[in-house]
């Protein structure tokens, strides 16, 4: 039976690769992928699926709430939000944009769905958040599912305001939902506001190498196809009414994942690693940056059987190599209001 998935956000990084691992998985789904094509959505990760008789875009957002209804209301079995403003130093410039999409517009797709699916068997509505709503760690320790939320910035403050909106539905209203908070992925078409493609791209362009503060900060990257892979076990094996926290069981700390780059950078180009360790520099760390994420992805791995596949070494040369072979995309996400950001957030420091 032919099942239909609405893909919000399914433009940006981690949406398209759910799209194109979804329907190189299944043939009995069709996908919708709403988006309104910010900065992050670029429709030409999607263009080897563009023209899939199982896929079809809509350009809209999830503030639109009559849309949304609208979309819903043609027989959407599964919704799977990736839609949201994502990035923390964006929310430090401007958090209203972060409060209309991640809370509104969430509370907009539950609203859509409490509709429609009363009295319907089989219906899922999965949210996509981040370990960041659990705030910071210490040295030690790991975030669990029942790790108390303590968000630190605008960005993860309102995702932890949707998934509080997301678990008040089921609760209350008894709505099918189920949550994954993931910890920082890497990999394929990744926009480049985020450390790891950063790094790479200003390292092949010759220009310094930007890290906060000391680069001492934590993180525990997980490889978006194994992401992928965790959300479309949840949908279907996970238990309503859950979260599971999905990591890569890699932690690293941010001066070392740059170091490794460039490492792997010079192997897969031929040139001296020092061409690119030279370009390392330190830069003002922003307000409320966490210390360390890390999360602890055994229940995932104890009820559901999911496990990363990739090491951090062998998706982060999968990742290098991707960048190196399509320099086109990266030229075409050079241009326009990426310039803008980076300007605006790094050239002052």
């Amino acid at each position: 039976m032919s099942k239909t998935v609405l893909v919000t956000g399914g433009a940006g990084f981690i949406g398209s690769n759910f799209i194109k691992y979804l329907l190189g998985q299944l043939n009995e789904v069709k996908i919708i992928n709403l988006d309104c094509l910010t900065y992050a959505g670029n429709l030409e990760n999607l263009q080897d699926v563009a023209h899939d008789s199982n896929y079809r875009f809509v350009k809209g957002d999830i503030k639109n709430q009559q849309l949304v209804d609208e979309l819903i209301g043609q027989g959407v079995d599964c919704v799977v939000n990736f839609a949201a403003e994502s990035h923390v130093d964006r929310s430090i410039l401007g958090p209203e944009e972060f409060v209309q999409t991640n809370i509104v517009g969430t509370f907009n797709l539950l609203e859509a769905c409490r509709k429609h699916w009363q009295g319907q068997e089989g219906k899922v509505f999965h949210h996509v958040s981040t370990d960041e709503v659990y705030g910071s760690l210490g040295d030690s320790g790991l975030f669990t599912e029942e790790t108390s939320y303590d968000p630190s910035s605008p960005y993860s403050a309102s995702k932890a305001a949707s998934d509080h909106l997301v678990r008040a539905y089921h609760r209350t209203y008894g709505l099918p939902v189920k949550i994954t908070n993931c910890s920082n992925n890497y990999g394929l078409y990744q926009f480049p506001e985020k450390l790891i493609p950063i790094i790479i791209m200003k390292a092949l362009a010759g220009e310094p190498l930007p890290i906060y503060g000391k680069g001492e900060n934590v993180r525990d990257w997980l490889y978006v196809e194994d992401h992928c892979e965790a959300i479309w076990t949840v949908i279907e094996k996970g238990e309503v009414g859950k979260t599971y926290n999905v990591g890569g069981n890699n932690e690293w700390k941010n001066i070392d994942i740059v170091n490794k780059i460039c490492e792997v950078l010079a192997e897969e180009t031929g040139k001296e690693v020092r061409n690119f360790t030279d370009l390392i520099t330190f830069v003002k760390d922003r307000p409320g940056h966490d210390l360390r994420y890390a999360i602890d992805s055994s229940k995932i791995q104890r009820d559901l059987g999911w496990k990363p596949k990739e090491t951090f070494e062998s998706g982060l040369r999968k990742t290098v190599r991707w960048y190196l072979a399509n320099q086109e995309w990266v030229e075409n996400i050079k241009s326009g209001e990426y310039q803008n950001w980076l300007d605006k957030n790094y050239s002052e420091r």
